[in-house]
């Protein structure tokens, strides 16, 4: 095995933690709303919740809910946001201080009607799936050549600062649809019309779950390719992104496999390169593992 494909092994074992042997998988509390899993609370944040009797029943057979009487969408956000701004000021949770004013919609499946509204910063402690779009912005030469524009983030990002990422992307707020999410984000960070950003095809799903001393991590980003033209050149918009850069895709699959990658963005594009065939099966040992490493739920 190369020492590339040892490494996208690493990034995809790190990114699918929450799977693996020894993790606070079997520690954590199913949370679930209305009968439905929604989620998984870790232990640490389950001890919290006891302070709230009015809004969550106490702990039973593995599971978190809530109270009874909260049986609507409307009720159980308002009820929950509640909670979260008391622990926003008295818990000393870390996640919270990325505080977003951003509401994701908390539900079993991303086709489903949701359950309910959480704060953005808030869906670790509750191991709420987050949903997201990743754009592969691309250009094909007249001789077939392909090469990738990458995007390297603000040193200001709360998180990921500085380091390397997809052309755009960002996650899907409550309410909003997922072509609105990638012409917004690719208008928003990378100046790419709404003319040319809705030529955008959906390709793939990545989907993974890893924990850390922040909660649990359920993720899925819904992949977009994006041929732009060759004599297009992304911009500066909103200040996420301090530059672009159009690079062969050699030297983007050489990247993507070290620090200076954004870990998710590196599974989108990983995808990419399996996708279009730039890497082979007949050539590489761990083909396969790649491939279910790029689609791991839970």
């Amino acid at each position: 095995m190369s020492v590339w494909s040892e490494k996208v092994l690493q990034l995809l074992r790190r990114m699918n933690s929450f799977h693996s042997a020894g993790s606070s998988r079997d520690r954590c509390f199913r949370f679930e709303v209305g009968g439905a899993q929604v989620g998984w609370v870790p232990p640490h944040v389950t001890s919290l919740l006891a302070r709230y009797p009015d809004v969550f029943r106490p702990p039973h057979g593995g599971v978190v809910s809530l109270c009874p009487g909260l049986e609507t969408p409307r009720t159980r956000s308002e009820a929950l946001d509640v909670v979260l701004q008391d622990l926003r000021k008295n818990s000393g949770l870390t996640c919270l201080s990325g505080w977003r004013d951003e509401n994701y919609s908390v539900m079993p499946r991303f086709s489903d009607v949701p359950l309910m509204w959480m704060e953005r910063a808030a869906t670790s402690l509750f191991g709420v799936k987050r949903y997201g779009v990743h754009v592969n912005g691309y250009t094909v030469s007249d001789g077939g050549e392909v090469n990738m524009w990458l995007a390297r983030r603000s040193i200001t990002k709360q998180t990921y600062p500085g380091l390397l990422d997809n052309v755009a992307a960002g996650g899907v707020a409550a309410g909003v649809g997922l072509r609105h999410t990638l012409v917004k984000e690719c208008w928003e960070e990378a100046s790419i019309p709404a003319c040319i950003a809705e030529r955008a095809r959906a390709v793939s799903t990545v989907s993974y779950t890893y924990h850390d001393e922040d909660g649990v991590f359920p993720e899925s980003q819904f992949v977009f390719d994006l041929q732009l033209p060759s004599d297009f050149r992304p911009s500066v918009g909103d200040g996420e992104v301090q530059e672009f850069s159009l690079l062969p895709l050699a030297r983007v699959k050489e990247l993507l496999v070290t620090d200076d990658f954004k870990p998710n963005s590196a599974m989108v594009v990983l995808d990419f390169l399996i996708r279009h065939s730039f890497i082979d099966p007949d050539a590489e040992p761990s083909y396969q593992e790649f491939v279910a490493g790029l689609h791991q739920t839970v």
